[in-house]
């Protein structure tokens, strides 16, 4: 990561309501219950970080990598995540509510328990290691069905 969880929240709190880390290097950065709601993260580096219980509702996140990331509780509401790739995360209970997943990489991606509500997933791409909120794997289920 090129700056420090210290360094990650005295930013944040500098910022206000609109904080801009588009591009940042983040990865394997503990960002455990942070909350970066509303920020631009457009292609920021946040593979094998850890967002544990964050928040970042209506996150403008397309094209970010979070791949690997351990995301337990995360909360997405309103994010926009185009063109991100989440392989391997962990996405336990995360909330996906309202969020933009077009063309989203979820291989291999853990969703047990998410909530998927009224997210966009136009284009989404799984392989038959995602794990889907109800514990079906892959193609064992319509990822459409989660959005209702």
């Amino acid at each position: 990561a090129e700056i420090t969880r210290k360094e990650l929240i005295l930013a944040l709190v500098a910022s206000g309501t609109t904080p801009r880390l588009a591009g940042v290097n983040l990865s394997a950065l503990d960002m455990t219950r942070i909350d970066m709601s509303g920020a631009n993260l457009r292609g920021a580096n946040m593979q094998a970080a850890t967002l544990r219980e964050s928040i970042m509702r209506n996150a403008n996140m397309p094209f970010v990598d979070m791949s690997v990331v351990q995301a337990v509780g995360l909360d997405l509401d309103g994010a926009n995540l185009t063109g991100s790739n989440l392989s391997g995360a962990n996405l336990q209970a995360a909330r996906l509510t309202n969020a933009n997943l077009t063309n989203v990489t979820l291989n291999g991606a853990n969703l047990q328990g998410a909530n998927m509500k009224s997210a966009n997933i136009n284009g989404i791409k799984f392989d038959e290691k995602t794990t889907w909120p109800d514990g079906k794997k892959g193609s064992q289920a319509n990822p459409a069905d989660y959005t209702k």
